[in-house]
């Protein structure tokens, strides 16, 4: 296959309400299959996408099903059948023994089929390398950045005319995947070889382990584990130069997910200004990084219905209740850097501008409620 034959174009957005809405545009222009890479699952996106219910759920009904019964007909034909014994004063075709068999013979169908069925079936292996995974944008796909692919259908798959589509649609970044090579690598060559490296590798082996016997007969096994130092943190050692089993932090180091704050405590923190101005920019800056890092857990208003984590079951904070209306801009900027769950996970992708101006557009988010505002005009999508 020609390696400037295009298998797909790859269209970048900012924000998840971006690409929600440029994927109707995208696919009533037709022109390939329409498929969507992001960070985290989007509410939605799914009906957006036309894509129907995985197939994976029946076919493991099918073969767990079929796997109860193949288990049940064996042990009926042997226990009833070929070689009936009357155990514990029971007819041989008693069922009530069979269900431990059977239910291990459910799941060993249902496992591999779950298995083979998802890589062999519906994630078409042994193609092992799809072109999205050494794009450009997939450090982006993986972290903050939604995409949006148009791809091949057939041999007639226009890019040129595709990225413009994904242009039109606002795309900020355009990104043309050529098409993989998918020749067969199960060739006789490639078997050949295959069992010929195997075959190497055990006469070495054998033979290696043939001359170690003959060198030295009897090996001492390995003691490792048995001799290795015990390490008492409470007690002196003199495996280090201080004479101390516990060593102390490397200076100036901070423990991995806790990110260092003006103050220490949450309290001590209330004296902290915001140090940003109440301006479009700031408001434009706040609300993309809550859009992209915390509108997942926290809700579009910051109440938390309609997020991600509600979705499961989870109680995210609601930043409506009269707690964080009375919290100072201090105290959230602690809680961004310190809090609970994911949000130190992601502090530490936004920089302290980035943090400040998120408490600024969680406060219009607050006082939206009033609907009297003037920042609302600012932070409206």
């Amino acid at each position: 296959m020609s390696a400037e034959k295009a298998y797909s174009v790859l269209g970048l957005f900012d924000t998840p309400n971006a690409l929600m809405q440029a994927i109707p545009k995208v696919r009533a222009a037709k022109a390939g299959t329409v498929e969507a890479y992001t960070p985290y699952p989007i509410h939605g996106i799914d009906d957006a996408l036309g894509l129907r219910r995985s197939p994976l759920g029946g076919m493991v009904l099918v073969m767990g099903v079929l796997g109860a019964l193949t288990a049940f007909g064996f042990e009926y034909w042997i226990s009833a059948i070929d070689y009936p014994i009357i155990t514990g004063g029971k007819s041989p075709s008693s069922w009530e023994a069979f269900i431990p068999i059977m239910f291990e013979v459910t799941v060993l169908f249902a496992t591999f089929t779950a298995g083979l069925g998802m890589l062999l079936l519906l994630n078409r292996l042994p193609f092992f390398g799809h072109p999205v995974l050494s794009s450009k944008s997939i450090k982006g796909i993986t972290r903050d950045r939604f995409a949006l692919a148009i791809e091949a259908e057939g041999e007639d798959f226009d890019a040129a005319a595709a990225a413009r589509i994904l242009q039109d649609a606002g795309a900020v970044e355009v990104e043309v995947l050529p098409a993989p090579d998918r020749s067969p690598f199960l060739t006789s060559t490639y078997i050949l070889r295959t069992l010929g490296g195997i075959f190497v590798a055990c006469a070495v082996a054998g033979f290696g382990i043939y001359t170690l016997t003959k060198w030295f007969p009897v090996l001492r096994p390995m003691v490792n584990m048995q001799d290795q130092p015990r390490l008492n943190a409470q007690k002196a050692s003199t495996f280090f130069k201080d004479g101390r089993g516990m060593q102390a932090p490397v200076k100036g180091t901070v423990a991995r997910g806790y990110l260092p704050t003006a103050t220490g405590t949450q309290d001590a923190s209330a004296a902290l200004v915001n140090p940003l101005p109440r301006t479009k920019e700031v408001f434009a800056v706040g609300r993309k990084a809550y859009l992209n890092r915390c509108e997942v857990c926290h809700g579009a208003v910051g109440n938390g219905v309609g997020s991600l984590t509600a979705a499961y079951g989870a109680k995210p904070a609601n930043l409506q209740s009269q707690q964080f209306l009375d919290y100072p801009d201090g105290k959230m900027y602690w809680a961004i850097v310190n809090g609970k769950n994911a949000m130190p996970s992601h502090a530490a992708d936004l920089n302290e501008s980035q943090r400040w101006a998120v408490i600024h557009y969680v406060r219009a988010l607050q006082r939206a409620q009033n609907a009297k505002d003037e920042d609302l005009k600012v932070v409206a999508p």
